[in-house]
């Protein structure tokens, strides 16, 4: 009987937390998926652009890239629309519902075809009074929208911050976790709050207790600049956003745009390299029906991946950053491992060599670590701590290196 009573406690308080807190057992490492946002954009031309506009055929074909050509078995789960699907009015009742040109057979459709590959899918609301886009806002429809996705069967929202008051965040944001809670669906929260805020002028414990995951800065560009602006601010932030970081909820640099117009292969491998030290969500945004095999053997190295999902959740922190330019980064992972990532900022047209010990970034096993560089595949050895490592960089490259410890 006494064990009855205590049982039965227990699940109340365990039902009373998952109907106040985020709670939902999603995200506990960074989330992997595709994301139409930068390589897709707005365009609803679908009559004189049909294989690019955003449609139910552009999702399904993305779907379809996912499960059928191996992305799916390393992670990449999510397959998620982003703004410019809606109708640009709500209906009679007042509730969402899709561009019935472009998605003629609506979101529920569509999100058993993508769960019928075993993927999720993911949507687009915006807190305010309308989307970027223009589309409708959710300020005033929180529950009736958070069932309605929920009703679809959507397994993950990202919800946008456009034409709102920040002051309305603190609570807006919270109430739609809330009422997604209630719908009984778990749906990963990725939230915009922060970036609207200013990026370090929220509470971050607070924040953490609502959203799986949070866009801190600038929306990501086509661009070197755009990722190198990036990771600046999270270096000179980290203090404040590595703490905030860890299962269940994540900072979020924005998209991987590997694969898309702009980033040589070594900006490439930097990109990829960068976003697993710094424990981001990996949601790649580029065309996979015409991905070059560089950027598909970038983005699938397994090696990287395991960096990203490592189950502690650590962020990595920049410790170096030096006048010649070169960078290091360092993010504790399981086994008292570590990954290390050397970023080089030089753009002078050769390799530049960089020179340190182990006992320079502070390790501390007396017997050594055995190092592996991740992007050639190559066992580096072993190396006591005061052993010199050199590392060779391209231009605008990247050395990234598993270090665990010699038996």
């Amino acid at each position: 009987m006494w064990k009855a009573v205590v049982t039965a406690a227990v699940a109340f308080a365990l039902l009373l937390c998952q109907s106040s807190s985020l709670d939902n057992g999603l995200a506990r490492t960074p989330p992997m998926g595709w994301l139409a946002w930068e390589r897709f954009r707005c365009n609803v031309d679908c009559v004189d652009d049909p294989y690019n506009c955003i449609s139910e055929r552009l999702f399904m074909q993305m779907a379809d890239r996912l499960a059928e050509d191996g992305w799916k078995e390393l992670g990449y789960n999510y397959i998620n629309i982003d703004d410019c699907w809606m109708s640009m009015d709500r209906d009679e009742q007042g509730n969402l519902y899709a561009n019935k040109t472009r998605f003629p057979n609506g979101i529920k459709k569509l999100a058993d075809y993508v769960h019928s590959k075993g993927l999720k899918l993911g949507i687009y609301l915006d807190f305010g009074t309308h989307t970027c886009g223009g589309y409708p806002g959710s300020i005033k429809y929180l529950q009736k929208d958070a069932e309605t996705i929920a009703g679809w069967g959507i397994d993950m929202l990202k919800m946008d911050g456009c034409y709102a008051n920040v002051s309305d965040m603190s609570w807006g944001y919270p109430d739609m976790e809330m009422y997604m809670n209630k719908t009984g669906r778990p749906i990963l929260f990725s939230c915009s709050w922060p970036a609207y805020a200013g990026g370090i002028k929220v509470d971050y414990s607070v924040l953490g207790k609502h959203c799986n995951a949070w866009r801190n800065y600038d929306d990501i560009q086509d661009s070197w600049d755009s990722v190198t602006h990036i990771i600046d601010w999270f270096g000179d932030n980290q203090d404040v956003l590595a703490p905030a970081a860890g299962p269940g909820h994540w900072n979020d640099p924005d998209m991987l745009i590997v694969g898309d117009y702009s980033l040589s292969y070594e900006e490439s491998k930097a990109q990829m390299a960068m976003w697993a030290i710094l424990a981001a969500p990996l949601f790649m945004s580029n065309d996979l029906r015409s991905i070059s095999p560089e950027a598909r053997t970038i983005l699938m190295n397994k090696e990287v991946i395991r960096i990203s999902q490592d189950s502690l959740g650590m962020q990595g922190r920049r410790v170096i950053k030096g006048d010649n330019k070169i960078e290091v980064w360092l993010r504790d992972i399981e086994y008292s491992s570590y990954g290390i990532a050397f970023l080089n900022r030089r753009t002078d047209g050769m390799p530049y060599n960089f020179t340190l010990t182990l006992q320079d970034l502070n390790f501390t096993y007396l017997k050594g670590y055995h190092l592996d560089d991740l992007y050639s595949g190559q066992p580096l050895g072993h190396f006591e701590l005061n052993r010199n490592l050199t590392v060779s960089m391209a231009p605008n490259g990247v050395v990234l290196i598993y270090a665990y410890p010699s038996e």
